[in-house]
């Protein structure tokens, strides 16, 4: 990155609440209304500086995949790895979540488990039969077998987690039925597609994001 790139960046953190927008979406996607709320201004003010963070390519949006009128805003961490704070969330077993727990929450969980060597659970609103074949494939391609991996449904879950991420914006959307603090991750489903570079791409979105929550639990 060159030096009048990294002055554009720093340009448009040079304000508070826009470095508090970063921080904010760090490790998890928000809607515009959660951020206004979260950085104490209105809706208006909040549209104008997320303008200025995604005309540097700081932030995106995207639509949800379950109520398509919302829209989910998305950092992209890459372009200032080291200006990222994010915000503190308590350590413990996490609960990774998508409603049928067939492909996103599974590969959440499974990465979880490798990268940090501590547990990790995940579950869905509406279990499917079996984990998708294409996530199986994906997952293994890519050194995270999923075993003997099978869906299962909330009341499976055999403790209460630490922390719920949601994988999916149908899920959260939903709600989960545990009260504890949330993140949520708007990762397009790969399984409509169904072809192996979905599977493949939703994967490598997933493992960013537990690289950058596993370092900022576990540091």
């Amino acid at each position: 990155m060159d030096v009048l790139e990294r002055a554009r960046l720093h340009a448009a953190l040079a304000d508070p609440h826009r470095l508090a927008i970063v921080d904010a979406l760090a490790l998890g996607d928000r809607t515009p209304q959660g951020l206004a709320r979260f950085v104490g201004v209105p809706t208006n003010l909040l549209a104008h500086h997320l303008g200025v963070l995604e005309a540097v390519g700081l932030v995106t949006r995207r639509v949800s995949e379950g109520d398509g009128r919302r829209r989910y805003v998305v950092l992209r961490p890459d372009r200032l790895p080291e200006l990222v704070t994010p915000a503190g969330i308590p350590p413990g077993i996490p609960l990774f979540v998508c409603t049928h727990n067939s492909a996103r929450s599974q590969f959440a969980a499974a990465l979880w488990r490798r990268l940090t060597g501590k547990a990790a659970e995940s579950a869905g609103a509406d279990p499917a039969t079996r984990v998708h074949p294409g996530a199986v494939r994906a997952a293994a391609r890519l050194g995270t077998p999923l075993g003997e991996a099978t869906p299962r449904g909330y009341d499976a879950v055999g403790r209460k987690p630490a922390l719920v991420v949601s994988v999916c914006d149908r899920a959260y959307e939903a709600g989960v039925p545990f009260r504890v603090p949330g993140l949520h991750w708007s990762v397009p489903d790969p399984v409509p597609d169904g072809r192996q570079p979905a599977f493949l791409a939703a994967f490598a979105d997933i493992s960013a994001r537990v690289d950058r929550l596993a370092g900022a639990l576990l540091s």
